[in-house]
């Protein structure tokens, strides 16, 4: 069977002009739109703020508690083993600790994360990988003080704490630069 071409520039024409159709918003943003469209329901203040958990690199949002390398050890070999090793060093797709000196491009904590706050942060929400979120404050700041001593930042013996944390400088900081650019959107 032959098509011929006026019938295939129609039913082209057809499917543009369709398509343009369906990308085109005539109405205006406030016209009509309910409030409500029949599922869900509306967060509540202590469900919004539950979630409301960040951490900025000043450390601006740090809970209360502390922890350290020992104890962060063993929660480490509990909680985090299964995925990351079992010291946290292994060549997993998972590494998390490259000692200073180490000559692999292999991104850990310790040569690329730019600041010791995102740790905790990446840690408390989104840790482990099988309960995001389940960790309790003092299990972030020890998990966090285990892999900063493994990756050679922190001594061992060091208790970190919303005080302290935001003052330590990671090895790769000196690799970012802040964004200072202003027009635009903004994020800050």
């Amino acid at each position: 069977m032959i098509i011929k071409r006026s019938c295939c520039y129609r039913v082209a024409a057809v499917v543009v002009l369709g398509m343009l159709a369906c990308h085109t918003n005539t109405r205006p943003p406030d016209a009509g739109w309910p409030s409500h469209f029949g599922f869900g329901r509306t967060a509540t203040a202590a469900q919004i703020d539950s979630l409301n958990i960040s951490i900025a690199p000043d450390g601006k949002g740090l809970p209360p508690g502390s922890g350290d390398a020992v104890t962060g050890q063993c929660i480490y070999i509990t909680k985090c083993a299964a995925c990351h090793g079992e010291t946290g060093a292994e060549p997993t797709p998972n590494r998390l600790v490259a000692p200073m000196g180490d000559t692999t491009r292999v991104k850990t904590i310790g040569n690329y994360w730019p600041y010791a706050t995102t740790v905790f942060d990446y840690i408390r929400r989104a840790m482990p990988f099988n309960a995001p979120g389940s960790l309790t404050n003092e299990e972030v700041y020890s998990l966090t003080a285990f892999l900063l001593y493994r990756n050679e930042v922190i001594d061992s013996t060091l208790q970190l704490n919303a005080r302290n944390l935001p003052q330590i400088v990671m090895p790769a900081k000196k690799y970012y630069v802040d964004d200072d650019r202003h027009g635009g959107n903004e994020v800050k």
